[in-house]
């Protein structure tokens, strides 16, 4: 093709192209507007009295000596009257047993169960989840992961106050800081994925939850048959579970900073990619509104970039275009600018735009390039 045809080609592309941006941008704008703006709707429960209902602490651990070590103690010296931590170990091959033992002669309310590795059974977390929630002694179920460190001593006192409504609550789980680029991707991803889940159970839709910090009432685990209906797949515990069971009526959610459980972040590129090539697999079993909900928002996201881009040199002087991604711009950066207040992120307010161009991409990538994790 002559570079001529090519120019030609172009001319008669970017009236499409002009529409295909108007209607990217618009959506963007619509979901802003109706969903992410509600950041500005999401406030710390008051204190409510009454709501020392007794509730059992589970976590799963798979040769997490080191973690248990550190952070065991900062659930097992909550302050709260009556709560049970029962630890799961999963086929651990440290000396995982003999530090729990020495915890229970200091921790009356630390109970403790294991799998087996027999060789033959392949299973993850699902099953020691499970097997915690079947020995639990209370109707109330708070989860947490091993290598997460409440940021207070009140974390389940205030993740209790969302079982004042409802029957399931979404909490928020940040990474620790570091000072690397990657650090700051990771860290802005789980801050949007935060604002995104929590903006969307605010709106009435419920998709997801993080295992890291998520409570539920025991019924509902029962009456869902646990998590079997996705016990094949490696992830799900968390996101596949509560986008069965939750709904407008039955989910609260708790953004208290006292609530907060802290992890550490992937330390390389490579490994958080992997991260989440095994978080994105689980999305192909959401509810199909969900699925065209998020699929919706960043395609077109991804779309809103690559054509502001392309048409910039065509189209600066034109006030729709230039219009339109101002406002997209200043919701982006109002809402997000909030959020990073609100979860205690605002050293990554300068990297707003930057990252929301960039995640997109990666997310692509991350479908595109890497092979399908093992179950």
């Amino acid at each position: 093709m002559k570079f001529e045809d090519i120019l030609l080609f172009w001319e008669v592309l970017k009236p499409i192209l002009f529409i295909v941006f108007i209607i990217a941008a618009s959506i963007q704008i619509l979901y802003y507007l109706f969903f992410y703006l509600r950041v500005f709707t999401l406030k710390p429960k008051k204190s409510i009295d009454n709501i020392f209902e007794p509730v059992s602490v589970i976590v799963a651990a798979h040769n997490e000596y080191d973690n248990l070590k550190k952070n065991l103690p900062l659930i097992l010296e909550q302050n709260y009257p009556e709560f049970e931590l029962i630890l799961i170990n999963d086929r651990s091959e440290d000396a995982t047993e003999q530090l729990i033992a020495g915890f229970q002669e200091k921790y009356k309310n630390l109970r403790y169960t294991f799998i087996k590795n027999n060789g033959k059974l392949r299973h993850g977390k699902k099953l020691a989840i499970t097997l915690g929630v079947k020995a639990s002694k209370y109707e109330n179920i708070l989860l947490t992961d091993a290598d997460c460190q409440p940021s207070t001593a009140n974390w389940i006192s205030e993740m209790m106050k969302g079982f004042s409504s409802s029957d399931i609550v979404l909490g928020y789980g940040p990474y620790s800081q570091k000072n690397t680029f990657i650090n700051k991707i990771i860290r802005y991803d789980t801050l949007f994925i935060a604002m995104q889940y929590l903006s969307f159970a605010k709106a009435g839709i419920p998709y997801m939850g993080i295992g890291r910090n998520l409570a539920y009432k025991k019924e509902i685990f029962v009456k869902n048959k646990g998590l079997s209906s996705h016990a094949h797949l490696r992830s799900g515990d968390d996101d596949l579970f509560i986008n069965e069971v939750a709904n407008s009526n039955n989910t609260a959610i708790v953004i208290d900073p006292e609530s907060f459980v802290y992890s550490e972040p992937e330390a390389t590129f490579k490994d958080w990619i992997w991260q989440k090539k095994r978080h994105l697999t689980t999305f192909n079993r959401y509810k199909n509104k969900h699925k065209l909900l998020l699929g919706t928002e960043v395609f077109s996201r991804e779309l809103f970039y690559i054509l502001a881009l392309s048409l910039l040199n065509n189209y600066y002087n034109n006030y729709i275009f230039i219009i339109l991604i101002i406002i997209r711009i200043l919701l982006l950066i109002i809402s997000l600018s909030y959020a990073t207040i609100l979860f205690k992120e605002p050293r990554l307010k300068i990297f707003i735009i930057l990252l929301d161009f960039l995640l997109p991409f990666l997310n692509f990538c991350v479908h595109l390039i890497y092979p399908k994790p093992k179950r």
